[in-house]
């Protein structure tokens, strides 16, 4: 590894990126979170706090680093995710980081490296300035797949309210989707290719309950917008029925995500399927289903004069000299476990391009003001 100041945060960034940390349940054999986990350890040791590593799941470490000598009960926690995904789709060497053009180029960098390595510095940077509360920083795993950083941290660790830095653009998101997941289960009935009067073709009958999904995420998009998100929607992600040729197939199983809105339940969305369902079974010759699944992720919502809100409001135009942008993401984030858990949280990350993409990178100004804006608002926040 080049030698890094790395208590500026573009260097920091640099130094993170050329950490491989591809999450190694999204590609099996990858180098995971370990190395990564112990720099980060060992930078937060170095700068005077308390370091916990959790690891739960061997090989799949977060770090949690708290500041020392709080003699107020203000809590603020700002959560970074450490893993990525593949480098083998990176034009180039992933791990390379490269300065060029003001932008930071490396896997990672964008989605969200840089945003973690600003929050690093932030928190940093408000203990030496001085501060009555505690700064907790998370810098979690497996962000990319299952979150099963995120929630081991919660089973520990908590605060008032949290930042997460995922790439905003410079952006501060107050909302963003949830999902639920099903697995539809259309049955026919096994029986020889030849004998037609015998079989019930699974596969065909799947075809009725497409066509039913399809005009559902038409009604699903013409719903009421919602501020920040527009609407709701469904798709069907996995279809796989069949065993040979010459055989009825005995059943057609198609995965679903259907993404939500705040307001919505999962309860509620299960009903709507259900319905949808139901009529199509009692007008198609022998179709029926088995609908199962139900894994779910909250949205967030966020109120505008929440005090975080304000505070980076506050802080942004004091750095940038404009207002911040409000936004809604259409993706899901940690930042909804944080919330459901009781810490308000909102994002603010970098700008830049290129997340899971051949080419990502991150602007250094937007690095520098990710840790200036968070520095100010850490400090608020604990005083």
């Amino acid at each position: 590894m080049s030698n890094y100041n790395l208590d500026d945060p573009v260097e920091l960034l640099c130094a993170l990126t050329e950490i491989n940390s591809v999450n190694s349940t999204l590609v099996p054999g990858a180098s995971g979170e370990s190395e990564i986990a112990t720099f980060i350890g060992k930078w937060f040791t170095d700068r005077g706090f308390d370091v916990t590593r959790l690891e739960g799941t061997p090989g799949r470490p977060s770090i949690v680093a708290c500041s020392k000598g709080a003699t107020s009960s203000k809590k603020i926690m700002l959560n970074g995710h450490i893993d990525t995904v593949t480098v083998a789709s990176y034009d180039g060497d992933g791990c390379k980081a490269v300065r060029k053009d003001g932008n930071v180029y490396g896997r990672g960098t964008f989605d969200m490296k840089g945003g973690l390595a600003g929050q690093m510095v932030a928190a940093h940077r408000a203990v030496q300035r001085g501060i009555t509360g505690q700064v907790i920083v998370a810098a979690v795993s497996d962000e990319e797949h299952g979150n099963i950083g995120t929630e081991e941290v919660l089973k520990h660790f908590t605060a008032d309210v949290g930042v997460v830095a995922e790439p905003t653009m410079l952006g501060l998101t107050v909302a963003h989707k949830g999902f639920v997941w099903f697995d539809l289960k259309i049955n026919g009935l096994a029986a020889h290719g030849s004998r037609h009067d015998l079989g019930i073709d699974a596969i065909t009958k799947a075809g009725y309950a497409l066509v039913a999904l399809d005009k559902y995420a038409a009604e699903l998009t013409s719903r009421p917008h919602v501020k920040y998100l527009e609407t709701p929607s469904v798709h069907a992600s996995i279809i796989k029925g069949g065993e040979e040729l010459s055989s009825y197939p005995a059943e057609c199983t198609i995965a679903i995500e259907r993404r939500t809105v705040p307001g919505e339940t999962p309860e509620g969305v299960r009903a709507e399927l259900v319905a949808i369902l139901d009529e199509v079974s009692a007008n198609t010759k022998d179709f029926s289903y088995e609908l199962g699944g139900g894994f779910t992720r909250a949205p967030l919502q966020v109120s505008e004069d929440h005090e975080i809100v304000r505070s980076i409001q506050k802080h942004f135009q004091t750095h940038t000299g404009s207002p911040v942008g409000f936004r809604g993401e259409w993706y899901w984030t940690d930042a909804a476990l944080m919330n459901d858990a009781g810490i308000t949280t909102v994002l603010f990350g970098v700008d830049g391009e290129g997340a899971h993409a051949a080419t990502e990178w991150a602007t250094e100004s937007s690095v520098h003001t990710v840790a200036d804006v968070l520095t100010d608002v850490v400090v608020e926040w604990c005083n």
